[in-house]
């Protein structure tokens, strides 16, 4: 398949870094000028860059996409997506971290194949997932404001790896402190953060903290 190759970078909120999508990119070949970055949810795909860029795709053009909940969130919309693009347009698409879906012309039919059920199965268990953590998130908002938990403005924007981190010093796997400097923070702001964090996902008392 000849053509240009674009890669798609997407954070949700001005916070948020991509850092290592950029690398990501890169590392794969895409050209710089070629790389769109956007700073917006992927609830859905009425996003002004993406549309740009969809625009501007063509039959034999690549999109490289470091995961998939970079191109989006909704289960179904990606699907859509997903068959407009390389069903119907011709584009192939690229997901890096999942070497599996990769729609280039190299791949023979059963890569293709492979390729979409693989997605299928990924969108389904990525929306459950984000459906129990929101159902999670409202009961522990609820449970932490009846406890006197006051939700703030969050003053520090947190990086990519706030999460992973917060989750790993709730199970006490790392210490704040460690968090802290992984993320260029204090031990108190990462772990007022943290707190915020596992109240929102109602993790409640019961796993082991650490200091």
């Amino acid at each position: 398949m000849s053509g240009k190759t674009y890669g798609y970078v997407r954070v949700s909120t001005r916070g948020q870094k991509e850092d290592r999508q950029m690398i990501a990119m890169r590392e794969f070949g895409v050209p710089e000028e070629h790389i769109i970055v956007e700073r917006q949810s992927g609830k859905d795909f009425e996003r002004p860059v993406y549309l740009q860029l969809m625009r501007a795709l063509q039959s034999g053009d690549v999109l490289v996409v470091k995961s998939i909940d970079r191109l989006g969130r909704n289960y179904k919309e990606i699907l859509e997506q997903w068959a407009g693009l390389t069903k119907e347009r011709g584009i192939a698409i690229v997901v890096l971290d999942m070497p599996l879906l990769d729609t280039r012309a190299d791949r023979d039919l059963t890569g293709i194949l492979v390729a979409d059920i693989v997605l299928q199965i990924l969108s389904y268990v990525a929306q459950t997932e984000r459906d129990f953590i929101r159902q999670r998130q409202a009961e522990g908002i609820a449970a932490a404001k009846e406890r006197g938990v006051r939700f703030g403005r969050r003053r520090i924007p947190m990086s990519e790896d706030f999460e992973a981190l917060a989750q790993d010093w709730w199970y006490g796997r790392i210490s704040a402190v460690q968090a802290g400097k992984k993320l260029g923070i204090s031990r108190i702001t990462f772990k007022n953060r943290a707190e915020e964090w596992g109240a929102a996902e109602g993790l409640g008392k019961r796993l082991v903290r650490r200091l």
